[in-house]
């Protein structure tokens, strides 16, 4: 899980993203608000933390730009200002929790293992969702916006697998797995890159994006704003 902490106390940010890194996290800093913003734009996170009380561009400043572009992305508020006024302007801006400073590691974890389980679909629901995209797995169906997609079956497994794999790549190994029942199409050299190809076609609007992790496969995750 890559998380972003947006921290500007250099003593917290090295002991926080220390502790982040032993728990299994890949941890990226930001010491102020214009970098957070930055980063959480242009790059892939599972989740972020963000102080309030970061210079050059304010943590709700950030908080709102970045809820907005990704309204899926998991984010926690973590600051020393625990007035009832800041906790609602913080979850009015789009956090999706608020711990307050000094905290204790294990509770900080806790909350983030929670908000990354509900950012998740399980990969036994009947019905998964991210941003625009909803797959009904009972009834084979997958709609953008509420319209449904033509497609194939290989195309159909292929974005069920990189939907219930959202956090991982899935290599082209599991790809031919999951292709491994259907008989209806053909396959052949270079036959995933032309399905990848036609499946980001179809699902340009869903505010999603298929990446190409060079050498492992492919990896579903939303689109930068």
């Amino acid at each position: 899980m890559k998380v972003l902490l947006a921290e500007d106390d250099p003593i917290l940010a090295d002991g926080l993203s220390a502790q982040l890194r032993r728990a299994g996290y890949e941890v990226e800093h930001a010491d102020n608000g214009a970098v957070a913003e930055y980063l959480l734009l242009k790059q892939h996170f599972d989740l972020a933390i963000l102080d309030l009380g970061l210079p050059m561009v304010d943590g709700l400043t950030v908080l709102r730009r970045v809820r907005s572009a990704k309204p899926d992305l998991p984010l926690l508020v973590l600051t020393a200002l625990d007035g009832l006024d800041h906790r609602v302007a913080g979850l009015n801006a789009g956090a999706d929790d608020y711990l307050t400073k000094p905290f204790d590691f294990p509770e900080l974890e806790a909350r983030m293992r929670a908000l990354l389980r509900r950012s998740r679909p399980a990969s036994d629901a009947t019905h998964l969702q991210l941003g625009n995209l909803k797959l009904d797995r009972e009834a084979r169906r997958a709609t953008v916006r509420g319209e449904a997609l033509d497609l194939s079956p290989r195309e159909w497994l292929l974005l069920e697998l990189l939907l219930t794999h959202r956090d991982k790549v899935a290599t082209k190994e599991q790809i031919a797995q999951a292709w491994g029942t259907d008989r209806s199409e053909s396959g052949g050299p270079g036959s995933t890159e032309v399905y990848i190809h036609r499946l980001r076609r179809k699902i340009e609007d869903s505010g999603l994006v298929i990446r190409t992790v060079r050498g492992l496969g492919y990896l579903l995750e939303t689109e930068a704003g």
